[in-house]
């Protein structure tokens, strides 16, 4: 099972690609909210409806605990207490998390960045406490998927769909979405 936690603010193309490309490689994914309410407003103002919300689930059973950008949305998803013990406890266990753009502020700011290769939205490198930022469109670093902004979240995604069914049934995905026929310009 994957978590994607939606706070009010977030980057509507961050958050919804990943749960698109997840879905589509046969990966259980629940978009979650933590406002309280199941409708969520995204950076832009659009209103999503989360499949559940954070009191009625339990983190600790997750396979990836994923975070989109988008301001305030990251800086809304660092203030959650729940959330935050939510990640130091995947975290600790070597479960997967994942955040893009301005999402890996939450990371740094929870120390679980020390140490390791990240990357994120330029200029939120200063958030990244202890880590080398690689300005890469995504980062895989252990059990950390980290991604730089809107424009990267295809790559991204395809990188964490691949952790779960493998190299060759992604690369299916991609070709059936026209991704590698995208970056080959043919």
């Amino acid at each position: 099972m994957v978590y994607e936690f939606l706070a009010t603010g977030f980057e509507e193309v961050e958050a919804l690609a990943p749960v698109d490309i997840l879905r589509r490689g046969g990966v259980e994914i629940k978009t979650v909210s933590i406002t309280g309410n199941l409708i969520v407003e995204s950076a832009h103002g659009v209103g999503i409806r989360a499949d559940v919300l954070f009191e009625d689930i339990d983190p600790t059973s997750a396979d990836l605990l994923m975070l989109p950008g988008g301001l305030p949305g990251a800086t809304n998803l660092n203030e959650h207490e729940g959330l935050r013990r939510a990640l130091k406890a995947q975290n600790e266990r070597g479960g997967r998390i994942a955040a893009i753009c301005a999402a890996p502020l939450v990371l740094g700011g929870l120390g679980l960045l020390k140490g390791r290769k990240a990357t994120c939205y330029p200029g939120f490198e200063k958030y990244m406490t202890g880590a080398t930022y690689t300005a890469e469109l995504y980062t895989v670093d252990g059990n950390i998927t980290t991604g730089r902004g809107p424009a990267a979240v295809l790559p991204y995604s395809y990188a964490l769909l691949e952790q779960f069914v493998g190299a060759e049934a992604t690369q299916a995905i991609r070709d059936g979405m026209i991704y590698t026929q995208l970056v080959e310009g043919k």
